[in-house]
């Protein structure tokens, strides 16, 4: 272990930043626990910040459905967008806080377009009643 100061900071810093965390925009395959009957994994977009990715225990995930019914607070994901298979709907009326232990796999392919993420961040703003121009 690398000392600072008496401490083992730095090693501690660099095992952190070596260690895989889920990404902002990102796609993973999630179990949620509000569903205790549905026992099937479904797909969830990270939208909670990086840093806090990485450090915190939990994220924020919307769930992702193929369903499509529009709504103002869902986004149309396109097929291949983050690794989905087909086109979806990112439903951010259900934004929720998930302990990774939930996420089961993934990401799927990298992180969504910045812009579909603008939108998702819109309407999670939508959602809690922050209404924009």
């Amino acid at each position: 272990m690398v000392r600072n100061r008496g401490g083992i900071r730095e090693a501690t810093l660099e095992r952190i930043n070596s260690v895989s965390y889920p990404r902002r925009g990102e796609i993973y395959l999630v179990r949620l626990p509000g569903h205790p009957t549905d026992p099937k994994a479904r797909p969830a977009l990270i939208v909670s910040m990086d840093v806090r990715n990485r450090l915190a225990n939990d994220v924020i995930v919307v769930p992702v459905s193929t369903t499509q019914r529009p709504a103002p607070t869902h986004v149309r994901l396109p097929a291949d967008e983050g690794g989905l298979r087909g086109t979806s709907m990112a439903k951010c009326e259900q934004v929720t806080t998930l302990d990774k232990s939930f996420l089961i796999r993934g990401p799927f392919a990298g992180a969504i377009n910045p812009a579909l993420m603008q939108e998702v961040e819109k309407a999670i703003q939508r959602a809690i009643g922050i209404f924009l121009p």
